[in-house]
């Protein structure tokens, strides 16, 4: 058995091939891994140390269809985690967004294609359906993003399905809420805050905090996405919720409280061109596959501000390079 992961250098790429690598996914035991990673700015070598020796690693773009294909053959497996991801970039400019998640969706999904790869798994995101202010999206619900980074994620999502309507390519698409848990690139808020809060600084805080987000441990997002890559069907879309609906004022009171910090430690700042107001996935279709999240959210959380005061030495070089 040989899986390709492609972003596998990021957060939650990187947490799938240790994992893997580790024995965590029984069905995949023996299997021989490739990442493929172009090192971008969240692409960290260092994310893949504790399983140095047990992948083979190629530095390279999804959107480079030459080098895909000298590396897609051969592998029975391929998850696609490659991806621009800050919603906050992509509003800064777009067009490296719209270049990976479309375009290098595209160069990998026809890669496939070519070589007859037996299963394909595009990773996604819950913030392709824009907004919604009750109750929770279904997989067929209408594609609304609001953000040139949803957009493109929106973009590539369709590329998929339509490789797998028109070319039968057995490729299923997942999407997930916001991920939290190690090795996650200080740019996203809890990092962000929990090393802001280390460091003695102010933590940024959006609008009037009331934006709503349903956190998912990165470990549970990987373990849908597993279980997805081995029963899920070609051309549909499965969700992997969360364990947690918060507004972004809940979870910083969270994380003060897990820093010993107070309000005086908060700064207002303007809120995001854009910015969703609440996102929610149903993800009954996956658990009657029987998937169920395993990391609650105060023990998760915990283990993350811990795992980021105990390792300052992977994201303070990260921080002073922003």
């Amino acid at each position: 058995m040989r899986v390709l992961v492609t972003g596998g250098a990021g957060f939650i790429g990187s947490h799938y091939v240790r994992t893997l690598a580790g024995g965590g996914y029984p069905a995949l035991a023996g299997a021989r891994v490739t990442v493929l990673d172009a090192l971008t700015y969240a692409g960290n070598p260092a994310n893949l140390e504790p399983v140095a020796g047990a992948h083979d690693f190629v530095h390279g773009d999804i959107c480079d269809a030459a080098l895909l294909a000298e590396v897609v053959p051969g592998h029975d497996l391929v998850v696609n985690f490659a991806a621009e991801s800050h919603v906050d970039r992509s509003i800064a400019g777009a067009a490296d967004f719209v270049r990976t998640n479309v375009l290098g969706t595209q160069t990998l999904m026809q890669a496939c294609l070519d070589a007859g790869t037996p299963r394909v798994v595009q990773v996604s995101t819950d913030e392709v359906y824009g907004s919604v202010e009750t109750g929770s999206w279904a997989e067929d619900a209408p594609l609304r993003p609001r953000s040139p980074y949803s957009a493109a994620k929106a973009g590539g999502d369709l590329i998929a399905q339509a490789y797998a309507v028109t070319h039968g390519l057995p490729v299923s698409i997942t999407r997930c809420g916001n991920n939290y848990g190690p090795y996650q690139y200080p740019e996203k808020v809890i990092p962000l805050f929990v090393t802001n809060l280390l460091q003695g600084r102010k933590v940024p805080l959006y609008g009037d905090g009331g934006n709503v987000r349903d956190w998912i441990h990165v470990d549970d997002h990987c373990r849908g996405i597993q279980l997805v890559a081995e029963r899920g069907a070609p051309g549909e879309v499965y969700h992997i919720a969360g364990t947690a609906e918060l507004t972004n004022a809940e979870l910083t009171a969270r994380l003060l409280a897990e820093l010993g910090a107070g309000w005086d430690m908060v700064e207002r700042v303007p809120d995001r061109k854009g910015h969703d107001r609440r996102y929610s996935l149903d993800d009954r279709r996956l658990r009657a596959m029987g998937y169920a999240p395993a990391v609650g959210f105060d023990e998760g959380l915990a283990a993350t501000v811990r795992w980021y005061a105990d390792n300052p030495s992977w994201w303070k070089h990260l921080k002073d390079a922003r």
